[in-house]
């Protein structure tokens, strides 16, 4: 007798639909077959599709001080992330200079997450090394943490890591199982005038403070022979640049992640009357680099949201620098991104995040996985009208998609279905310890 079987659904199975019934016993997938089985509990999917669970591998939950502090913590950003086919989420540690700093806030962390109601994983975040960088590598590994996040930027807030040192870090990548990741910006082109408006974050941050820092990490990787993941990228400007220089790298060793809003919304938004709420770094760009990076998505590997959000009196402001950057999107990030780009789209959210980042029970349909599923179907296009985040926006409200995810299950138990939330609990992810 099976815990649970999941009938009459279209199963994603090795980047293709096949029309099979799924059994679970103790959280785990443990038969795929067209046949059928006695189960305590059935979900009947007919004509439903039924897909990996999603893994955001960039979120922001709780992050700032109380004062300025972004509106999702761990529990109401996943319970969001839920109700749009999210099982699986990466958060980031707060920067750390060394090992003292790594440890502390990890455990800081870990106890902010302890009401996540789907399952967990962290990057470490480092911010000016003062210490031996592969003794805090080597901490990483003890802490179970698989990627290390870096900035070239944000000197301003002493979070920028300077470039021997990352590109030592890229030589430790290659005989230390973790990568590198970063947000690539050049300090030196971003322009932190006080009296900006926030209409001109699009040349505070200019899109080649973008491109030139990515073409020179990626001169890095190439020289070190490291492996490195750039998150957030925004325009396909950027990717046709490193295409053309470092066609070798690409997809192999230099992995990009985009974010959904980089794709729907252009710079223009900041021009309407609530143009405050679609600040965030790096900026949106041009409509021209918005179609260049559509035209590009097979170079990108991953999708996260860089879920951030913040509640309108706290962005709704005049000057750029009074403004907290970042917006929300977990919960729509699937419908928004799979009705874009079809069934392209789902090895970017769930597989190709699974083996980037060692989630070795995480990203496929196969036995010995675990039960984790986003129920979809597809239809004619409507108008998301509901938003579960704890903020009172929401830029994705009024869009039209084709695509709605309809149940959410996380380790064999339904957690969202027919719209209501049904209550979990996640679990902190531990890397390949967590295989078996």
């Amino acid at each position: 007798m099976y815990d649970l079987a999941v009938i009459n659904g279209k199963v994603w199975i090795d980047q293709a639909f096949h029309r099979m019934n799924i059994y679970v016993l103790g959280g785990k997938i443990a038969c795929l077959s067209a046949s059928r089985f006695e189960a305590t509990e059935i979900i009947n999917a007919t004509n439903e599709y039924i897909i990996p669970g999603i893994i955001d591998p960039h979120v922001h939950f709780a992050l700032g001080t109380k004062e300025r502090q972004s509106k999702d913590n761990f529990m109401t950003g996943s319970t969001a992330g839920a109700f749009g086919g999210v099982t699986t989420i990466i958060d980031f540690l707060d920067p750390a200079q060394n090992i003292d700093e790594l440890n502390t806030n990890y455990q800081r962390r870990v106890e902010e997450a302890k009401n996540c109601v789907v399952d967990y994983k962290f990057h470490a975040t480092m911010r000016q090394p003062n210490q031996s960088l592969e003794d805090f590598v080597f901490r990483m590994e003890q802490l179970n943490l698989t990627s290390l996040k870096i900035f070239t930027t944000y000197s301003d807030s002493h979070r920028r890591t300077d470039d021997d040192a990352i590109k030592t870090l890229l030589k430790l990548t290659t005989y230390h199982p973790f990568i590198l990741i970063g947000h690539l910006e050049s300090d030196q082109l971003i322009d932190l005038n006080p009296d900006l408006p926030y209409q001109l974050l699009p040349l505070s941050r200019p899109l080649i403070a973008e491109t030139e820092e990515a073409m020179k990490i990626a001169g890095f990787v190439k020289e070190t022979g490291g492996t490195f993941y750039m998150v957030h990228l925004t325009s396909g400007e950027t990717i046709e640049k490193l295409k053309a220089n470092y066609p070798d790298l690409i997809n192999r060793k230099f992995m990009i992640e985009s974010c959904p809003h980089y794709f729907v919304f252009t710079e223009e938004s900041l021009n309407k009357s609530d143009g405050y709420l679609y600040t965030m770094a790096p900026p949106l760009r041009t409509k021209n680099d918005q179609v260049k990076l559509k035209d590009n998505i097979d170079y990108i590997n991953t999708i996260g949201t860089d879920h951030c959000s913040y509640n309108i009196a706290l962005k709704h402001r005049t000057l750029l620098n009074q403004i907290p950057l970042g917006i929300g999107g977990i919960e729509h990030s699937f419908s928004v991104m799979h009705t874009l780009f079809g069934d392209k789209i789902i090895d970017k959210m769930t597989k190709n995040v699974a083996e980037i980042y060692q989630l070795p029970s995480k990203g496929f349909i196969k036995v010995g996985m675990d039960a984790d599923f986003a129920f979809y179907e597809v239809g004619a296009p409507f108008t998301i009208r509901s938003s579960h985040s704890a903020a009172d926006n929401d830029i994705y409200l009024g869009m039209r998609v084709t695509t709605k995810v309809v149940r959410t299950v996380l380790r064999g138990k339904i957690i969202v279905q027919n719209g209501r939330f049904l209550g979990s609990l996640g679990m902190l992810l531990k890397g390949v310890d967590y295989l078996g």
